[in-house]
């Protein structure tokens, strides 16, 4: 009996960062891949493109998340509804889990997977009136996730700085937080940028990154004066 191929699809950049603890995993179930929906190679769709393109009759899609910030996991059904309707010739049948899979467990992945749904091609598409203009926002932080600034630990910088945002009421309109790769002086990883002030700030940990955001979030604050890790320039 043909195995159904199964994609695991890495939903932020905290799983592409594991991508090798997310191949161990599917590597213990026939048929199973590793894809990712944002910042890794393969993308879901790419990697949907493929198998049908092999003759997969059907491929089930489990979206994985092992942080507090990666997208829903209606944005995995999003994105698969998306390459599904745009699909010309031979679709295989796609189902898509409900839910994320919070731990690289092979019995709570059966579980996920188990009440994976096909989709129907009425799935909401990626644009809508809310994404339509660029947000208002006073400030930009960069947060590197290249490889030097994730193995010197950027996903916890980079959850650190997000919460504190959200404990602080911040939306995109007052400070945007933006994942990068590579920005260059990986010496100081981790490493994050901040725009307008062409601010670079090396060595940000988790206890730096909310220092980090409190300096921003002071109007006409310095952020020289705020004892940051600044790199000069």
């Amino acid at each position: 009996m043909t195995s159904v191929p199964l994609l695991l699809v890495g939903a932020s950049a905290r799983e592409v960062a594991a991508r090798a603890d997310l191949a161990g995993l599917a590597a213990t179930v026939p048929g199973a891949e590793v894809a990712f929906l944002q910042l890794g190679d393969p993308s879901l769709s790419g990697a949907l493109t493929r198998l049908a393109d092999t003759g997969a009759a059907r491929v089930d899609v489990v979206g994985v998340s092992l942080g507090p910030l990666a997208p829903g996991a209606t944005w995995v059904r999003r994105v698969a509804g998306h390459w599904w309707r745009e699909r010309t010739g031979d679709r295989p049948v796609v189902a898509v889990a409900p839910r994320l899979l919070g731990e690289l467990d092979a019995a709570a992945l059966h579980d996920v997977r188990r009440d994976a749904r096909p989709l129907t091609g009425a799935e909401p598409g990626l644009t809508s009136a809310a994404w339509e203009g660029v947000t208002h926002h006073r400030r930009q932080l960069l947060v590197c996730r290249g490889p030097r600034c994730t193995a010197r630990g950027s996903d916890a910088t980079a959850e650190a700085v997000v919460l504190a945002l959200v404990e602080a009421g911040c939306t995109d309109d007052d400070v945007l937080v933006t994942h990068t790769g590579c920005l260059l002086p990986c010496n100081h990883a981790p490493v994050v940028v901040v725009h307008p002030d062409d601010a670079w700030c090396g060595g940000v940990t988790p206890e730096v990154g909310r220092r980090l955001v409190a300096a921003v979030l002071d109007e006409g604050g310095d952020l020289a004066a705020a004892g940051l890790p600044l790199l000069p320039r």
